[in-house]
């Protein structure tokens, strides 16, 4: 066995090493990637002739891309090493980002969309996946919270940092800091010695194919999913919701309070994550999540809007850093890759559903009901846990 083989399967010692570093570094930039163009690419569709139906489906497109790529990525992050994987996805959002600063019509706007969602597919797989191989096995909690957090951050940054460039210099300007982004991504990658390979000797022979999902982690995708709604229905409706109703609140603030919060909720938690079972915290966010669902319904000021994000960190984001680490240990050795998988078709189907169905809440329903209808979620969220408590009870 070569050393850089030896080097991978090596248990290691420190919480995180340089090449642990260097894929939160790495997992940073392709988070930011594609967020920095979340928040305006909606209005160059529009810019380019697009009307609103299709403004949408291109917004989404990405997500709606991404999850029907995730079970192959799944199966490739356990067949195949991280690093060739995640250079590959990055690579994709390089050429994806390229397409959006050079299109000239809708139809290549689709296919850079289409491109991007491929790569972010296969970068998001591989990356989480890295990160918990490089992880001692009694740290992946803690090391998957950092992680999270990472991916809070890029999530909340990059889209401000989007919109303040684009009302500078405009739309391609900011598919331009998108194509750096990916370019730093495949830079930080290539930077990594040890290649995510894992040691599967003593193990049960896996199963030939292509896996769509693992059935372990299917209680846990469904219970982040039900998390995401909610949150995703916030994001894309929060404006609109604030302006139908009258309130003078600064939903500006919202979105990066949530982040300092979950930075400041992870960092104190962290120490936890490895030692609390799953179900404790999925009781706490739940608790948390109604709360903020109960701060949006009754808002009347930016206090209550604050007390909303802070339980939205308390609710969504906790729920992801668990629920990520949880599926790894259900899943087991040599089945990160596809448990990693069925967690994000959780967050991606979240993350479509939060925009649809905030969509026909708010064209259809009574505003006053909007939030009010948004609480079945943490209820279905305690369902769920009540059908699959003797399975969860392994996390």
């Amino acid at each position: 066995m070569n050393k850089q083989a030896e080097g991978c399967i090596n248990v290691q010692t420190k919480v995180f090493s340089k090449d642990a570093v260097l894929v939160l570094v790495a997992s940073f930039f392709y988070m930011s990637c594609p967020m920095i163009v979340t928040p305006i690419i909606t209005g160059f569709t529009g810019m380019l002739g697009g009307t609103g139906f299709v403004m949408g489906v291109i917004g989404g497109l990405v997500n709606l891309v991404s999850l029907g790529c995730r079970p192959v990525a799944g199966n490739l992050a356990d067949k195949m090493d991280e690093y060739h994987l995640a250079l590959a996805g990055s690579g994709l959002m390089l050429i994806g980002c390229i397409g959006y600063c050079v299109a000239p019509s809708i139809l290549i706007l689709v296919l850079a969309r289409v491109i991007n969602g491929i790569g972010y597919a296969c970068c998001s797989v591989s990356m989480s996946t890295w990160l918990s191989i490089l992880l001692p096995k009694d740290k992946i909690g803690s090391g998957m919270g950092l992680y999270g957090t990472v991916q809070a951050l890029g999530m909340a940054v990059a889209p401000a940092f989007g919109i303040k460039i684009q009302s500078m210099f405009g739309y391609r300007a900011v598919f331009a800091v998108a194509v750096l982004f990916a370019l730093v991504t495949i830079l930080v990658t290539l930077l990594i010695r040890n290649h995510g390979i894992e040691d599967h000797s003593g193990e049960e022979p896996r199963r030939k194919g292509l896996q769509i999902i693992d059935g372990k982690v299917v209680p846990i995708a469904l219970i982040v999913m039900l998390f995401t709604i909610p949150y995703l229905a916030t994001q894309s409706f929060l404006i609109s919701y604030v302006e139908k109703k009258g309130i003078a609140v600064d939903t500006a603030l919202f979105f990066p309070l949530y982040a300092v919060v979950l930075v400041a909720l992870r960092s104190g938690f962290r120490n936890y994550f490895d030692k609390v079972p799953y179900r404790r915290f999925l009781f706490i966010s739940m608790v948390s999540s109604v709360l903020a669902l109960l701060s949006l319904n009754f808002m009347t000021s930016d206090l209550l809007m604050i007390a909303a994000a802070v339980f939205m960190a308390g609710g969504y984001g906790i729920m992801c850093s668990v629920s990520q680490a949880g599926a790894i240990l259900l899943a087991g050795p040599g089945r990160r890759g596809i448990a990693n998988s069925t967690y994000y078709v959780g967050i991606d189907l979240g993350a479509a559903l939060g925009a649809i169905i905030g969509g026909i809440l708010y064209g259809s329903v009574d505003i006053n009901l909007f939030y009010v209808v948004l609480l079945l979620c943490p209820v279905l969220c305690f369902v769920t846990y009540l059908v699959f408590r003797k399975e969860l009870r392994a996390v």
